[in-house]
């Protein structure tokens, strides 16, 4: 593993909550990091506030991964860690789902997440290392009431995990699994606001510890 201050990191939905945290330490110990958003604006205030390089992108609009993936490569001057963070989420009790509810969710959770994830793994076998951290939650293993949307999204990323691991090990590349439970987050809030933190629950510079170790 490289020293932080080698490393160049790239992190989706970074903008806010632990994806901002988790970009915020990192680059206080000296690390170049990349981050994605869909709001423009905020992403590029975030970017200048914490000294990030901001490349806007929504992962759910799969026609911009490639070249996103490119851009942010160019912009570090090289690629050593992908943080799959971004995510969004759906509830419903069961009698009042539907599939537009998993084709929204899914195509961030999942699917877009594959598909930069294959744009970054081209880079990482060709320099023979790299390391992908996917953001999970304890939804990852454990149903709730209302959670069919979300829990089958991040039941499919502990899955995709699984299978990257034992796929990649043998390019030298690192894949891992990081299952936060509720943080206090702008996560399914419609004005995006940060949430203020509670004690009994954990905060996104914990999550952000957890992911750095």
């Amino acid at each position: 593993m490289k020293s932080y201050t080698d490393l160049k990191v790239l992190i989706t939905g970074g903008s806010s909550g632990i994806g901002k945290a988790t970009a915020i330490e990192l680059i206080k110990k000296g690390a170049k990091v990349s981050i994605t958003g869909r709001d423009f604006n905020k992403l590029d205030n975030v970017a200048t506030e914490i000294n990030a390089i901001p490349v806007h992108l929504d992962v759910s609009n799969y026609d911009l991964i490639a070249s996103k993936t490119s851009e942010a490569i160019s912009l570090m001057g090289g690629l050593d860690v992908l943080i799959n963070n971004a995510g969004i989420g759906e509830f419903s009790k069961l009698e009042d789902v539907n599939v537009a509810q998993f084709e929204k969710v899914f195509s961030t959770n999942v699917f877009g997440l594959t598909i930069l994830t294959q744009q970054v793994v081209k880079h990482f076998k060709k320099q023979q290392q790299g390391t992908i951290i996917n953001i999970g939650s304890t939804a990852a293993s454990s149903g709730f009431p209302t959670g069919s949307v979300y829990c089958a999204s991040k039941f499919a990323l502990r899955g995709l995990t699984e299978c990257w691991r034992h796929e990649l090990r043998r390019e030298n590349i690192r894949v891992i699994l990081v299952n936060p439970s509720e943080v206090t987050t702008a996560f399914n809030s419609d004005n995006r606001k940060e949430r203020e933190e509670v004690a009994n629950k954990l905060s996104s510079y914990e999550i952000a510890h957890a992911i750095i170790s």
